[in-house]
């Protein structure tokens, strides 16, 4: 059991991580939710955009997944010219980076929802979608490195203030856009996607601004002269393997969301409105992960392994428990919520099913959030990527589509793969955990003062 000033931390970091991350996914939910009453086809053009806009993300997380590990070792170690270096880096690069991504999304969003399957008469608001979201992008990757760089140094109601007053903003937006309200016009599809870019535009902003003013308030030149190649390569060592890990992830979901596409437009809206619920469940988890990876990382800088092993099995369990009565509250009331978003019966009595499934999901998918994310912040990050990459494919991948189309389960059988990959993972990776081989892999030690 951690000793109470490390619960105390835990519970001053997790809260705002959860309402953060609840406003977040919030804010891709609204969408959804909104989109509902304008038709059931727009929800399933604009569910298979954001499966490829995750992907995205994910991309530009690359280097805002090193940079909060890095800045976590080195507060704890008390390194400063090193956390402002290694933050300096990552924002450059994931400019590059991004605006890179933005323009390809804009330019080749036709042929990249054509490579995804989307049926022809989905590809109008498929297309408008993407294409507005796309090319303001790389925004978001801004956002991503400035809030990590945030939370690294404890300051996390930041974000989340930021995410608060960004959703506001997109509700407010969804509504006049879509609907035609207060003198706008009504664009629908468009509407939504003209919100949320402005929407992101607007949080990265904020975020600019307060982490000048509270956290690093400039980039001194000297610090970069010359190039400091060490913080490139520890980033490098966490980003490659954190960004393989989740892109692998998520390119089995494109293949998997293509698999369902060729089921029938509503499979593809069920499961874009299960998901949009499911993500609620395992918010918590992920929250308290994110929290406890900080301090994990702080332990690390200051070589206190012990501690580190401790404080993660305590927010493991806790993560645990909460997650499946989540889980199983939501798969007793899913009628009733799927019921006020659609009058299809077919999407209802499906959803219910996944719901049910992804109970069992979600005790391997509560493992995997919290054994690669803690894993990582102790700088064992190639590991947990290897795993992912075997398993996506042959489990949620392969078995998920043997069970879901030539035996012909449909998306009850696909989530029934997803659980099998989640689970099988999971052990894995708790094992790894359990092990304590990831004492050896923190960058304080390994790399000059």
């Amino acid at each position: 059991m951690p000793n109470h000033s490390l619960k105390r931390q835990l519970k001053v970091l997790t809260i705002p991580v959860f309402i953060e991350m609840a406003l977040v996914m919030l804010l891709g939910a609204v969408d959804t939710v909104m989109l509902s009453r304008y038709s059931d086809n727009s929800v399933a053009a604009v569910g298979l955009d954001n499966q490829l806009m995750s992907l995205v993300f994910l991309v530009y997380q690359f280097f805002s997944m090193g940079v909060a590990i890095l800045c976590a070792q080195y507060i704890g170690a008390g390194l400063r010219k090193r956390l402002v270096q290694a933050v300096g880096m990552a924002l450059v690069i994931n400019l590059m980076l991004s605006l890179s991504m933005s323009a390809l999304l804009f330019f080749y969003a036709e042929q990249l929802l054509q490579l995804m399957g989307l049926r022809p008469e989905l590809m109008d608001d498929g297309l408008v979608y993407l294409r507005l979201t796309g090319a303001l992008s790389f925004f978001q990757a801004l956002s991503l490195t400035f809030s990590a760089s945030l939370r690294s140094a404890d300051k996390v109601v930041y974000p989340m203030v930021v995410t608060g007053i960004v959703n506001v903003l997109n509700i407010i937006g969804n509504y006049a856009l879509i609907f035609g309200r207060w003198g706008c016009p009504q664009l629908g599809v468009e509407g939504a996607a003209i919100a949320t870019a402005t929407s992101r535009i607007i949080a990265m902003v904020l975020l600019a601004c307060i982490h000048f003013k509270v956290h690093i308030p400039r980039f001194p030149l000297r610090y970069f002269r010359p190039i400091p190649w060490q913080e490139l390569r520890n980033l490098l060592y966490i980003g490659i393997p954190a960004m393989s890990e989740n892109i692998s992830y998520c390119l089995s979901q494109v293949v998997v969301t293509y698999f369902i596409n060729q089921i029938s437009n509503e499979a593809l809206a069920t499961r874009t409105y299960c998901y949009n619920m499911i993500m609620f469940v395992y918010l918590f988890c992920l929250s308290i992960t994110q929290g406890g990876d900080i301090l994990v990382g702080h332990l690390v800088g200051q070589q206190r392994h012990q501690a580190a092993y401790v404080l993660g099995n305590y927010f493991y369990r806790w993560s645990m428990v909460i997650t499946l009565m989540g889980s199983a509250l939501l798969a007793l009331s899913g009628r009733s919520i799927l019921s006020a978003f659609t009058d299809n019966q077919e999407i209802i009595t499906v959803g219910v099913w996944v719901l049910v499934v992804d109970w069992f999901l979600e005790i391997g998918r509560t493992s995997n959030i919290f054994a690669v994310g803690t894993l990582r912040a102790t700088g064992d990050a190639i590991y947990p990527v290897v795993i992912a990459i075997i398993f996506n494919w042959t489990i949620a991948v392969g078995v998920g589509y043997f069970i879901g189309i030539p035996l012909g389960y449909g998306l009850i059988g696909m989530w029934i793969g997803f659980a099998l990959d989640e689970n099988i993972r999971g052990v894995i990776l708790l094992r790894r955990w359990r092990s304590g081989k990831w004492k050896s892999k923190g960058f304080v030690k390994k790399s000059p003062n």
